[in-house]
């Protein structure tokens, strides 16, 4: 089969699954979850160790981008029969390429330094090594239009039609890159940066304010040129309500007042939450205030900063993730948020599957979020290893359906 019979053939068999009653079903869940309005709680497989589901050898395209999308495409065909809600949208989604200056998003390089073996874990080297950040460079908002066009042509012909390709043009400070506390600890260091906050902690609040500032002069140029579109939802869950419009990449030139987005703060952990405020967080207010809705968390414990998190005025979402004391993030949140719940994967799946010890831990969670008035979806990620049983993704969802049929 050649290249463009196979991304074709996937695609429509993603176009299938993307329009079928089952993800239209889910599409309503989600709107009415989002908005306080379910009365059961979705479930979300956001990780599920994919290289224990799939052999990467098998891939057909030898074209290193065409690849990519196969893999993305065979994704999304696997992970909708895993049973959970996960949506699957019926297109294809290409960032544009940007002109950096330096080619780089704050105009100097940040790597990696070397992995100890293949797929292991690696530092980066901070550039950031004196109390000084002229170094840094922003660039205007600028699209490089014929890079772009090209990479688009390339993947629109070899699917032939099946799917349409969303080129998103939001710009290079999505998600990861504009939470700044991403950024900053690659560019500083995470030790340095908690040196920082006693050492030089005027430096570090300008470094910030010059990230910040940054940051939000890049999305309002976006903005202006019409860069978002309604594809560019972004809360690490699935981005429907009935606040906002739906997901649609024909939709473009919008505002950001009509879009999700999501931040996080992972680097800042161990942090107080008097230190999260002052140093990260009340940064981070004014880009997710520009927004419609907003989502925050991922991985690091909010427990202690759930108070702060308060202060922004859209926030919609919070997560309670496996670091986090979760009866305690129960009674702070109540019922004014969507507590997104993210069992450990440790516990659930990591080390085989234990359906007792499943079923346990859901109802303890389920009752005490009941007992708080929390509105709340259930989300396994970060899910490394299955110990090669990819089938106990899901059994794993089948267990926690019944539970919540028990309990809701």
């Amino acid at each position: 089969m050649d290249t463009k019979n196979c991304l074709r053939d996937l695609a429509c068999r993603v176009n299938e699954i993307a329009q079928s009653d089952v993800m239209n079903q889910r599409r309503a869940l989600w709107r009415r979850q989002n908005s306080f309005h379910s009365d059961r709680p979705p479930i979300y497989v956001r990780a599920f160790a994919v290289d224990e589901w799939f052999d990467k050898s098998t891939l057909k395209c030898e074209d290193p981008m065409l690849r990519g999308y196969e893999y993305q495409l065979r994704q999304s065909i696997w992970r909708s029969a895993i049973g959970d809600d996960y949506i699957v949208e019926p297109w294809v989604e290409m960032d544009a390429s940007y002109v950096m200056a330096n080619g780089e998003r704050w105009g100097v390089p940040v790597s990696l330094g070397e992995k100890p073996v293949n797929g292991g874990a690696a530092a980066f080297k901070p550039v950031l090594l004196e109390e000084d950040f002229s170094c840094l460079r922003t660039s205007p908002y600028r699209v490089d239009e014929e890079k772009t066009a090209l990479r688009s042509e390339k993947l629109s012909d070899a699917l032939g039609g099946a799917l349409p390709v969303f080129v998103s043009r939001q710009g290079p400070y999505s998600m990861w890159s504009g939470d700044i506390s991403t950024d900053l600890a690659k560019l500083r260091g995470l030790e340095q940066i908690m040196w920082d906050v006693y050492d030089n902690p005027d430096w570090l609040h300008s470094l910030l304010a010059f990230m910040r500032d940054s940051i939000l002069k890049g999305h309002a140029e976006a903005e202006a040129a019409g860069g978002f579109s309604l594809a560019d939802h972004q809360n690490q869950c699935m981005p429907y309500s009935e606040e906002l419009e739906d997901p649609n990449p024909a939709v473009t030139g919008v505002s950001r007042r009509r879009l999700w987005r999501f931040l996080a703060a992972q680097e800042f952990t161990g942090f107080s939450p008097a230190m999260f405020w002052e140093f990260i967080l009340e940064y981070q207010q004014p880009i997710l205030e520009a927004f419609g809705l907003t989502a925050y968390g991922c991985c690091e414990n909010l427990t202690g900063v759930i108070p702060y998190l308060r202060r922004i005025k859209n926030l919609r979402r919070i997560a309670v993730s496996p670091f986090a004391n979760a009866q305690r993030c129960a009674e702070l949140i109540g019922p004014d948020y969507i507590l997104s719940w993210r069992p450990s994967p440790s516990l659930m799946l990591a080390t085989g599957l234990n359906e007792e010890l499943v079923r346990k831990h859901m109802k303890e969670h389920f009752a005490c979020f009941k007992l708080n008035g929390n509105r709340f979806d259930i989300t396994l990620k970060d899910v490394e290893t299955v110990s090669n049983r990819p089938e106990n993704v899901r059994r794993w969802v089948e267990i926690v359906r019944e539970e919540i049929d028990r309990a809701f």
